[in-house]
């Protein structure tokens, strides 16, 4: 006779849980004092639909390394930075070359969705979207909001 554990039912439930997604505010609790622009809940979630996109068509650009790279050749896009980045020492230069170089840039409240946007298990902490023809039309109502926020002094 064998034993039937009750224990791995309780622990699906507690899995079931956790992989709910978190709200907008839950997120905003791990924010970095640098994430300035915010982006509001209605912009995040047309940014990820422009990042899922560009991710077909092959027009985007992730990791702090790749991104800054492209930035210093001069390439255009939106810089979409996660706000709960930590050390933020790690990505705390982008936003002033993103200024010198005229480039809008905005913070999102969560790496973990930055990188499912982009089709990747692995969190992401900063993505560069590039224009293209397939997706212009989302990729500009996305420009014009980043373009609108309040810049941090």
């Amino acid at each position: 006779m064998t034993k039937i554990k009750s224990v791995p039912e309780e622990s699906e439930a507690q899995a079931e849980g956790c992989s709910e997604e978190r709200t907008y505010e839950e997120l905003l609790v791990n924010l970095n004092p640098i994430a300035q622009p915010l982006a509001s809940r209605r912009l995040t979630r047309k940014l990820y639909k422009c990042i899922k996109k560009a991710v077909k068509q092959k027009q985007i650009r992730r990791g702090v390394k790749e991104v800054q790279k492209f930035v210093n050749k001069g390439e255009k896009g939106i810089m979409v930075l996660a706000g709960d980045t930590l050390p933020i020492e790690v990505y705390c230069h982008l936003p002033v070359m993103c200024e010198d170089q005229n480039l809008p840039y905005v913070y999102i409240p969560s790496k973990t969705d930055l990188g499912a946007a982009t089709g990747s298990k692995r969190p992401t902490c900063v993505i560069m979207v590039k224009p293209h023809e397939e997706y212009q039309e989302a990729y500009d109502k996305c420009l014009e909001e980043v373009q609108a926020l309040p810049t941090p002094l």
